[in-house]
């Protein structure tokens, strides 16, 4: 039994197994990563898209965002066979919950299509078996009365010039994004973070597993006595504390790993 196999049987006989995914399962669907060759913050000067700047400059924060969004979500993309893989596995009762690190909707996307159309609500009170641990760029947040709302539109406001677009309440918008200087959503990292403590398996899946707190909870796992799996192109500090590291394209190797786990 080699050791995707191995993985493979531990999910099969969990009671409870989640995985935690990063920029590399989203890289194969044409989402720019943040760091490493060619990244967002070889273009963009990360230290401009901090709460404190949103807070004090909100009109040249949306003007920088404005081109970030374009950057990054301005191409047509659409989730990937790792996502699919990872949302049938979640549909088939194998997958608990999936935490990601990204922003891009995509998982979200997956997760509608595995189930023709429905899924479950927005997780942003740390509800559903998709956790987004850092927002969703697809979304904005009055930073006064708290009305979340799809995006698209107020975007389009922004950049037909309403700098900073505003809510019906007169409150700013913020893209509903966690960024440098903001806390995780409690709710989600406190979910996530349990999720990691009950586990019988937990997989890290395109991860660099050096961002807080979503960092540890491959180690938190791994102490709680979980069967950890690190599948990640490069090397990641995690690596030599779990029971298995692939080194494979995620699209290839998590359908493959779905076969292995519902055969």
């Amino acid at each position: 039994m080699d050791d995707l196999e191995t993985l493979a049987e531990a999910i099969r006989t969990a009671d409870t197994a989640a995985v935690l995914t990063g920029a590399g399962i989203s890289a194969p669907s044409g989402i720019p990563t943040f760091r490493g060759d060619d990244g967002v913050w070889d273009h963009f000067d990360e230290g401009q898209f901090t709460y404190g700047r949103f807070r004090s400059d909100p009109e040249g924060f949306w003007a920088d965002r404005l081109e970030l969004q374009e950057a990054m979500f301005g191409g047509e993309y659409e989730p990937n066979a790792g996502h699919e893989a990872l949302a049938a596995l979640e549909r088939d009762g194998y997958l608990d919950a999936v935490c990601t690190q990204n922003t891009d909707g995509l998982h979200r996307d997956a997760a509608v299509a595995a189930r023709d159309g429905e899924t479950d609500a927005p997780n942003v009170d740390g509800e559903g078996s998709v956790l987004e641990l850092h927002g969703n760029a697809r979304r904005v947040r009055c930073t006064d009365c708290g009305r979340r709302r799809e995006g698209e539109p107020i975007f389009a406001r922004a950049a037909d010039g309403e700098l900073p677009p505003t809510c019906d309440c007169g409150g700013v918008y913020k893209p509903d994004v966690v960024l440098f200087g903001e806390q995780l959503p409690g709710a989600v990292i406190q979910r996530a973070q349990s999720l990691a403590r009950e586990s019988d398996v937990f997989l890290a899946i395109g991860s660099s597993l050096v961002v807080e707190p979503a960092a540890s909870l491959p180690r938190r796992a791994a102490s709680s006595g979980a069967t950890v799996g690190v599948i990640n192109l490069e090397s990641t500090p995690c690596d030599a504390a779990v029971d298995v590291v692939r080194r494979e394209d995620v699209t290839e190797v998590l359908p493959r790993l779905r076969e292995l786990v519902e055969s």
